[in-house]
């Protein structure tokens, strides 16, 4: 079974290497989706994968990289499965 989650994540997340360490975390996870960097600041991710990988990817952006200062992090279920093939950074 997969699942699909949305991450926002608040905080000192841009500038510090974070997409770069979600996506070195999501090949450890086998999570596919994206990561970017949204306008006001935060860091969005889309994570599909098994329960249990999603739920480690998570714990992992809740720390981030050790620049980061993660703040905040939002989970948000997404029922639609997008069958991504593989994780990427988003521009």
């Amino acid at each position: 079974m997969k699942v699909a989650r949305k991450f926002l994540i608040s905080g000192g997340v841009q500038g510090v290497g974070y997409r770069f360490f979600a996506q070195r975390a999501a090949a450890r996870h086998q999570v596919f989706g994206y990561v970017r960097n949204l306008p006001d600041g935060r860091v969005e991710a889309w994570a599909e994968g098994t329960p249990a990988n999603v739920e480690a990817f998570k714990n992992d952006l809740a720390t981030g990289p050790v620049l980061a200062s993660v703040e905040k992090l939002e989970e948000l279920n997404i029922e639609q499965l997008d069958s991504y093939s593989s994780f990427r950074i988003e521009r």
